[in-house]
Parts: C-alpha cells; sequence; structure tokens
C-alpha cells in the first residue's frame, strides 16, 4: 500500500535540521522578533521593559492619571463592566527552534513514490475491478472443482481474475525495480503472488492458484479502502478548512465587480453580502452584521461586527451588508496563513512517524532477506524445497510495513485536522507528541488569564450615589485617552449629557480636576486627594483606586482591574484533572496583583514583577527542575511573549484569531482566547499519541507472530493477507478515530 498518503514529497527528501534530541531540557531555541517589539500598552504591568505602560500598578508615579491600589475596604460593591480595547500588535519572529527535549522543529520527508488515485471516479472503478475480479475467481474455482484440468490450464483460468485484480501492482512493481526502488509493497506482492501461481510447477508443489488471486485481490481491497479512508480525512479537513472563498466584490467608483481576491490590494473597498465568506482582512467602513466564526475558532455562538471595528477572513457574514476596507493582500490575510499552516503541519514529523519511517527502512530487507535464506537454507541442508519456497512466500506478504506506514501517519493527520476544527491548530505532529508528555503549564497574566483590558470591578461611594460616583468621575475624564479614563467612560456610558463641564485640567503625577456643573470635582491617586485637602482612605480591593473628591470634600472611590476571563479558573482545573502536575504564572504586574489573581484562579506559583529577560530566566529555572521526560508548556498572547514561547518545549499562543504574531511565535495556536482550549489541546495530544502507538504495537505483534509460525510451518497464505491487508484495515480504521 502507499508510502505518500500524506505528502505530495515524492522520492526522497530529507531535510537535515539541528535539532538534537539528548533528553536534555537545558536547550536553545531563536525566536528573534524582525520588527519593533517596543510598544505601548495600557494592558501590561508596570516594570516591563518592552512596553511602556500608560499606567503603573503599583504605588504613585508620575503620570497624570496614577491612582492608588485598594488595600483596606469592607464595603465596595463589586461591578463588572465589559467593554472592548481592541490592540493590534504586529511582529514577525524568526521561527527557528533548537529544541533538545525530544521534538523537533525542523522537517523531514521520506516518502516512497507511490501515489493514491482515490477520488470519486478511480473509487468507482477500482470497486468494480475488484468486483469482477471476485467473479471470476468464484468461477475459476468452481471450474477447478468440477472440471479435471490440468495444471497449465487452471492456471490460465486464474490468470484471469488476478491479471483483472493485480495488473495495476504488476505495473507499479515494475516501474518501482525501473526506478531501483525493488523493496516496495507492489514488488513484494508481485512476487509472494506470482511465486504462489508458479509453485504447483515444481516438484513436489501444490498448486496455490486461488490463495494468489485472494492475496492480490486483498491487497487491491487495503489499497481502496485505505485510500477511501485518507480521502475521506482529507475532505473532512478541506472543508473544515473551506475558508478561502475564490471571489471578491471589489467597489471602485461606484460600481461592484466580482474579482479573484488575489487581485484586490490594501486599501481597496469591498463589499461582503449576507451568506458570503469575508475573503480578505481589512476594517469595517460601513454596516453591522454578525459573523460566524466558527471555521476559524471552532466557536457556534456568532460575533457581532460593526463600522471601526476589524474583521478577519475566513468568517461568514450571516445577516447585514458590509462595506470593508482591505488592509492586508491575499497572501497575508488571516485565512491563507491558517490554510498555510494546517498545510505545512506534516512536515513537522513526530518522533514516532521517524521511528516508523527508519523501522520500515530496517524492517522489509530484513524480512525479505529472512525469506530468500529461508527458501535456500534449509534446501541445502535437504529439506524439501516446495515447502520452505512457501514459507517464503509467506515471509514475503508479511514484509509488508503498509499497516505501519500509512496508519501511524494517518493518526497525526486525523488529530491535527480534528484539533483544528475546535479552533486549535497544532504547527505539526512533534508539537502534538510534545504536549502530550506536558506535566507544567506555564501562564503569562495579562491578555491570556486576564482580559487584558482595565474594567470597573467596584464602586465606593460615601456622600453621593454609586451612579453619581460614575457620573462625576466619567464627566472629569471625558477627554482623555488613557486606559483608566476609558474604563471609567465605559462603566458610564451615558456621560455625554447637558452637564456642564469646565476648565479640565491634568495634573502630573496626581490626576485630573474639572468644574462639572459649577463643582469642583477631583478625580486622581491619593497624593490629588492631599493636595486639595480630602480625607480619603485605603481599599482592600486589589485593583487601581480612583479617588473621587467634591470642592475639596472625600465623595469616595472607584476600583479599577483587569479582568480575570470567564473560563480561566475553570481552565486551571481541568488541566489538573489531565494531570498536569504544575500551574505557573507570570507577571511583571505587582506581587500583590499577581498573588491575588492566583489565588483567585487556584494556580500553583506565582513570579511577579518580571521583567521580560526575567520571565526567560523564570522559565530556564523551571525547565531545569522538570521531570525527565516530561515537558513543560508555556502559554502566552503571541504578541509579546516570543522569547519565552520559543524557549519552552511547547509554546502556546492565544487569541491567533487577531494577532499575526501569534500564528507565527508559537508552536501551537488557539484561534480563540480561551485558556479552557489548552486542556483540550492536550487531550487531542494524548488520545492522538494512543491511537498512533496502538496501531504500532497492533501492526509489529501480528506480523511477527505470524512470521514466527510460518517459520515453523504453522501458518497459511491466509494468516499472511491478515498480518498485511487485515491489520492495515483494522489500523486505518483506528487511525480515523484521531480525526472526531
Amino acid at each position: 500500500m502507499a508510502h505518500d498518503h500524506l505528502h505530495s514529497t515524492t522520492g526522497s527528501d530529507v531535510h537535515e535540521t539541528a535539532n538534537e534530541h539528548t533528553g536534555s531540557s537545558n536547550h536553545a531555541s531563536a525566536h528573534e522578533p524582525t520588527g519593533s517589539s517596543n510598544h505601548a500598552s495600557a494592558h501590561e504591568p508596570t516594570g516591563s521593559s518592552n512596553h511602556a505602560p500608560a499606567h503603573e500598578h503599583t504605588g504613585d508615579s508620575n503620570h497624570a492619571h496614577n491612582h492608588d491600589h485598594c488595600d483596606h475596604c469592607d464595603h465596595c460593591e463589586t461591578h463588572s463592566h465589559e467593554h472592548g480595547h481592541p490592540h493590534e500588535h504586529a511582529h514577525d519572529h524568526a521561527h527557528d527552534h533548537e529544541h533538545e527535549n525530544g521534538h523537533s522543529h525542523g522537517h523531514s520527508h521520506d516518502h516512497g513514490e507511490h501515489h493514491h488515485h482515490h477520488e470519486e471516479g478511480g473509487t468507482r472503478e477500482s470497486i468494480i475491478r475488484i468486483a469482477v475480479a471476485a467473479v471470476l475467481l468464484v468461477a475459476a474455482i468452481i471450474i477447478e472443482k468440477t472440471l479435471s484440468l490440468p495444471t497449465w490450464q487452471l492456471l490460465l483460468v486464474f490468470l484471469v481474475p488476478y491479471l483483472v485484480a493485480g495488473w495495476d501492482t504488476l505495473k507499479e512493481a515494475a516501474e518501482g525495480i525501473s526506478h531501483g526502488d525493488a523493496l516496495d509493497e507492489n514488488f513484494l506482492m508481485s512476487i509472494a503472488t506470482i511465486g504462489a501461481l508458479v509453485i504447483g510447477f515444481l516438484p513436489g508443489g501444490e498448486p496455490q492458484f486461488a490463495e494468489a488471486v485472494f492475496v492480490m485481490l486483498f491487497f487491491q481491497i487495503g489499497e481502496l479502502f485505505e485510500g477511501i479512508a485518507e480521502g475521506n480525512s482529507r475532505r473532512s479537513i478541506a472543508h473544515l478548512m473551506d475558508i478561502r472563498p475564490d471571489t471578491a466584490n471589489l467597489e471602485k467608483d461606484g460600481a461592484v465587480s466580482v474579482v479573484s481576491p488575489e487581485s484586490v490590494v490594501p486599501g481597496d473597498v469591498i463589499v461582503i453580502r449576507p451568506g458570503e465568506k469575508v475573503p480578505l482582512d481589512g476594517d469595517v467602513i460601513e454596516g453591522s452584521s454578525t459573523l460566524d466564526t466558527k471555521a476559524l475558532t471552532g466557536e457556534s455562538v456568532p460575533r457581532g461586527v460593526s463600522a471601526g471595528e476589524e474583521i478577519r477572513s475566513g468568517c461568514i457574514n450571516l445577516s447585514g451588508v458590509l462595506r470593508v476596507r482591505v488592509t492586508k493582500p491575499f497572501g497575508d490575510s488571516t485565512a491563507s496563513k491558517i490554510l498555510e499552516l494546517v498545510e505545512n503541519a506534516a512536515e513537522n514529523k513526530s518522533r514516532s512517524e521517524n521511528f516508523i519511517t527508519r523501522f520500515a527502512r530496517i524492517y522489509t530487507p530484513i524480512v525479505v532477506g529472512a525469506a530468500v535464506l529461508l527458501a535456500l537454507v534449509p534446501t541445502l541442508l535437504g529439506g524439501q524445497f516446495t515447502v520452505w519456497l512457501y514459507r517464503a512466500l509467506l515471509f514475503l506478504v508479511v514484509s509488508c510495513p503498509c499497516a505501519l506506514v500509512i496508519s501511524v501517519p494517518l493518526s497525526f493527520f486525523g488529530g491535527i485536522g480534528g484539533a483544528s476544527r475546535k479552533g486549535i491548530l497544532f504547527k505539526g505532529s512533534n508539537y502534538m507528541e510534545a504536549l502530550s508528555k506536558t506535566d507544567t503549564v506555564i501562564f503569562d497574566k495579562t491578555g491570556t488569564l486576564t482580559k487584558g483590558v482595565f474594567e470597573v470591578t467596584a464602586v465606593h461611594p460615601e456622600l453621593i450615589e454609586e451612579k453619581e460616583l460614575l457620573h462625576l468621575a466619567a464627566h472629569v475624564e471625558r477627554y482623555s485617552s488613557h486606559p483608566i479614563a476609558a474604563s471609567l467612560k465605559a462603566a458610564y456610558p451615558d456621560e455625554a449629557d447637558d452637564c456642564t463641564v469646565e476648565d479640565v485640567t491634568e495634573i502630573a503625577g496626581k490626576g485630573v480636576r474639572a468644574n462639572v456643573n459649577g463643582q469642583q470635582v477631583s478625580v486622581g491617586n491619593s497624593a490629588l486627594m492631599d493636595m486639595v485637602g480630602a480625607s480619603w482612605h485605603p481599599c482592600e480591593k486589589t485593583g487601581t483606586i480612583v479617588h473621587v473628591a467634591i470642592d475639596g470634600v472625600y465623595a469616595g472611590h472607584i476600583v479599577v482591574s483587569d479582568v480575570v476571563k470567564e473560563d480561566a479558573a475553570e481552565a486551571i482545573s481541568s488541566l489538573r484533572s489531565a494531570g498536569v502536575g504544575r500551574t505557573v504564572m507570570l507577571t511583571g504586574d505587582s506581587e500583590t496583583v499577581g498573588q491575588a489573581v492566583a489565588a483567585e484562579l487556584g494556580l500553583d506559583e506565582c513570579y511577579a514583577a518580571l521583567l521580560p529577560e526575567g520571565k526567560v530566566a523564570k522559565v530556564e529555572e523551571l525547565l531545569a527542575s522538570a521531570p525527565s521526560g516530561r515537558t513543560l508548556a508555556f502559554v502566552g498572547d503571541g504578541i509579546n511573549d516570543a522569547p519565552v514561547l520559543a524557549r519552552a518545549d511547547v509554546g502556546i499562543a492565544m487569541g491567533g484569531l487577531g494577532s499575526d504574531a501569534a500564528i507565527e511565535a508559537a508552536d501551537v495556536v488557539l484561534m480563540d482566547d480561551k485558556p479552557g482550549k489548552i486542556a483540550t489541546a492536550i487531550a487531542i495530544a494524548r488520545r492522538t499519541i494512543r491511537i498512533a502507538r496502538e496501531n504500532t504495537w497492533f501492526a509489529i505483534g501480528v506480523k511477527l507472530l505470524v512470521l514466527i509460525l510460518a517459520a515453523l510451518g504453522l501458518a497459511t497464505m491466509w494468516m499472511a493477507v491478515f498480518a498485511d491487508v487485515g491489520v492495515t484495515v483494522l489500523a486505518v480504521l483506528n487511525a480515523m478515530r484521531a480525526l472526531r
């Protein structure tokens, strides 16, 4: 059967890499950013040298919007106000990993020059040929039983179904010999069946005509079956990843024309009607709609989009007409990048696949050599040649490594496809194998376990109502673009009322002061309260404290903090249930904030106030203490965690749907921002590895058993057929489970 099911590579195409697997946890990986890694972020904690936070989270600082952290407050009322702060950070990272911990980041191909052609028409043709051959075989057996024909005439009778069933195999065997590949499965099956046809003409030999035709017939059935199975697997993934449309509606000079997406350039305006796929990435400039992102994220709940928001290719527009200004060429679109990632995933082969490739190289020549020796040595020692030749023919039938060469890569192919259906993209089966061994999972905090945006989480009024406190704070912060100000305005969306706001003044390092309806309202940190003579008090809540004073009298405070994602705690619990022994959080935020989040989520360890280089050093330390044979995974947002993603055994980037950097930086990409999918990814990886191992040991075990029985004269041709075709069919069936 085929050696080249999952790649288009033919012949020998081996790429040597610098990835050595010494088992040591200390290894060097390079993920060098090719663009600028310095950018302003309101979501990053204090202390990161790679980012310029617009707000400090610890103590006071010299920013006009600095506020205090809440430490002691008994009566804060907690509120959650959702609002979005879309942020896009584009970084290109060279993906050149060098891991020594059991998985390769390179490429390896070594496939025989054999291809299936079991498309719909070819499948029907094969079924008809097999059915005709089966009918002719039955007729030949009836003729053999009812007519006393000489042996040579019986040969002619059985040659008809034999050639109908096996002509393609004989032809490919001849082509293999002409290309110097004499030990492929077609050649071995041809020699075994031809030997069975002629053994009856040798002295003392019994005719094996029916057995020869049966072997060839079942070989063709096995070829057909695995071709159909592989086709189903490919079609399932192709249907899943059918996210790139063939056309785009280009708007120019008021007219809309249907063009190829490749011809659209950034800056062009396209129109996306209900029911159409989004062909290119861009910004919505007119219209609102809901999008089906299932093909990208695995989520069935539609996502709303409106003017001013970004839209990604590969989604399906469900309701309204959208006008979109294109921001990326077709080749750089999200859909194109994802398709390229999935198509290239098979290049990064796992240890299991590399083992099978090496095993097949050794196994087949050894068994063929053993068959030759089995036919000759006992004969030279006085044994009957036909008896030992028959046993040698059984060896040739069993020598085909098809069950291994097909089912193990198909298992990983199915596993990668099944994961992509859930919005989890593996960049290769080697990363799937590494993830299956994960014992330690390290999380970045901001944007991974938390939403990465500030929200009002508690309001503590003293002189006025809660709503009025938010009202005044939002008015004073009306003209500020600071993230804290944005969170206050989002918490009180009706801020643009008929109130009079005058004399807005920013006070460096303290806050903002303004006259609202004739009252002087001060909004800021404790230093501002001291300056205006307001008697403030701290709060026990963790977060950033925004104090408010009216005409110098303290009116209360508002707590603003980065909110933990809804499924973060459940994600940590799921990892623990999956057997992950250690969960760790690294953050550049303050110790108080970090420990509060870690305690809320039930993490085992938390290391706070870390600079980017400190995170890498901490990962090095955790790698050194990891159990032997187990791996360490780092989970980040793929934007500013490239050095740590590269240093870990497995780098997992979240939110790939909104970040080119995520797709480039990591080994595994989660297409949405749900940490709960990490446990799902580990479960898929472990299940896929288990299926591949089941196929490996089942195939090797049955083949070795039949070889031993054949050498002892206890095996029949039917056993040999089962050891080859039967085992292959069962292994392929088992491999197909990985797709689900």
